[in-house]
């Protein structure tokens, strides 16, 4: 049996940093850490605790923090993105957003003095960032045309929000879900085209009917890590929409209250399921939900392959279009996103919705006023018919604003498909997904090719490389892809990703 004190002593570092003081109760301090400055505040509430309100310190823009909303199905409203685009323009040429693959914003350089200030502001239009970070759930994800799609089986965005709800206390902070042990995803998809990327999130509801019924079957412990990477598996479980809710908060207990501690790259929720195994996992959440879960359906409905909502698609509701817009690697300054809300206002309903893709929808677009739309000048930016690497093209944050990242990626990213798209065409998109670490936020894994920041030698010196990842397959059937070639510079990497899309993806010299 162990004792308390030798449990202590096996804490890792981040779990004695949040025995010492729970994450969320820098909340009533942060009015003080505006008055006395980043520099003066106790260096675990500045690096760390200040992510469980959503500020995240970044050491290559010191003095520049990084704000991430929660977003709950990538739904955001015209008031709302105007309110963080004055947010952004205060901070000059530094500032910007990121749409992430979680289907949220990050703004960049912000002021630590500015925040009391901004979560003021975010307040009033109903915008929230609390646990967006560090041993929290992260932004759920859904749909990004729930309630849209006229193929859809089930609106999931009443059931994102509600667990949102149940683990963020409605916004204000839930210290019942802020001292998980590691990160934790959920998403919950209502369509037939995996629009969730199910397979890579600790809990995924994915759509599938018994007798008629509609429900979900349950998959549980995917993710993605440094050390290891993961598809998530089934529960074995079906539930109804109305048990979505208790199952959540079950698994998140029994994580929560079981998860391991000690060694960091070893616990997320998969490591709990291998110690346990799949059964006695399944057994111990039933306990915690008190009832008996149905076995999980014999298939599921996704049937279709992965659909990227750009361009122009006619919506359930009779006389209205979904306009789908590319934003390159997912990256908005101020101006955009002012004019992202008048355009939502003037065309649609005032309302936006963003991608995993990273990319952007505006709904609610008239018949009658779809033609006007198309030809309004940012459209040749955000362009609803992209080329085709440039429409399939993710990124992480990379060097330029993450410490964490080994390698500059959105600007090279985008840098290098346009090279190529001037060399070669294509008669469908390949997905290429850029990540600057191995903490795989540009999810390489799931993409036609990968590529993963690294160091490599070149000429007896140390250079910015990429690790090649291929084989990642979304949609039905999905699979995560493998890496097939380690540390190639990326000075040397045009060449290779041409004869690679001549050779595997049907590129032509133009």
């Amino acid at each position: 049996m162990t004792s308390a004190a030798e449990a202590k002593t096996k804490l890792n570092k981040f779990e004695k940093i949040k025995a010492a003081k729970d994450g969320l109760a820098v909340k009533t301090e942060i009015e003080e850490f505006a008055q006395i400055g980043w520099e003066a505040m106790d260096t675990d509430d500045r690096d760390h605790r200040l992510k469980w309100l959503g500020v995240f310190f970044r050491p290559v823009t010191p003095g520049k923090f990084m704000l991430r909303l929660r977003m709950p199905s990538g739904v955001i409203t015209s008031e709302q993105m105007r309110v963080l685009a004055e947010i952004v323009q205060r901070y000059g040429d530094d500032g910007n957003a990121d749409i992430t693959t979680r289907q949220n914003l990050q703004l960049r350089g912000i002021r630590l003095e500015d925040v009391p200030d901004i979560f003021n502001r975010m307040q009033q239009v109903g915008l929230t960032s609390v646990q967006s970070g560090m041993d929290n759930v992260r932004n759920i994800t859904g749909s990004p045309v729930a309630g849209l799609d006229a193929d859809e089986l089930y609106d999931t965005r009443q059931l994102v929000q509600q667990v949102q709800d149940m683990i963020t206390g409605n916004g204000e902070g839930n210290p019942e879900f802020t001292n998980l042990p590691r990160k934790f995803n959920i998403a919950i998809a209502g369509c037939r085209d995996n629009s969730v990327h199910a397979e890579i999130n600790d809990i995924a509801f994915v759509p599938a009917f018994k007798d008629e019924t509609f429900g979900f079957n349950v998959l549980v412990g995917g993710f993605f890590s440094a050390k290891r990477c993961d598809a998530a598996i089934p529960l074995n479980a079906w539930v109804k929409p109305n048990q979505v809710v208790s199952l959540c908060r079950a698994i998140l207990e029994v994580f929560r209250d079981n998860g391991l501690r000690e060694n960091r790259q070893k616990s997320r929720l998969m490591w709990l399921i291998d110690e346990w195994g799949i059964d006695k996992f399944r057994r111990e959440v039933e306990t915690q939900m008190g009832e008996t879960l149905e076995a999980e359906a014999e298939k599921d409905e996704i049937l279709w392959d992965k659909r990227d909502h750009i361009g122009v698609y006619t919506q359930k509701q009779a006389g209205f279009n979904y306009v789908g817009l590319n934003v390159p690697v997912g990256r908005l300054y101020a101006n955009d996103m002012f004019e992202l809300a008048r355009l939502a206002e003037v065309y649609g309903q005032g309302e936006l919705r963003l991608t995993v893709e990273q990319n952007l929808i505006i709904p609610y677009v008239s018949d009658s006023r779809l033609e006007a739309l198309l030809t309004e000048p940012l459209l040749e930016k955000f362009s609803i018919n992209p080329a085709p690497l440039t429409r399939a093209l993710v990124s992480c944050t990379g060097a330029q604003f993450c410490n964490f990242a080994l390698i500059e990626t959105k600007n090279r990213a985008l840098a290098l498909v346009k090279e190529l798209e001037a060399e070669l065409t294509f008669t469908k998109p390949v997905r290429i997904h850029w990540t600057g670490c191995p903490n795989s936020c540009g999810q390489p894994q799931v993409a036609d090719i990968g590529l993963m920041g690294t160091k490599t030698r070149k000429d007896g010196k140390m250079v910015e490389g990429v690790d090649l990842f291929m084989g990642g397959k979304v949609g039905k059937e999905a699979e995560l892809g493998t890496c097939v070639k380690k540390g190639i510079a990326c000075e040397d990497l045009k060449p290779l990703l041409r004869d690679l899309l001549v050779d595997k993806f049907g590129g032509t010299a133009k």
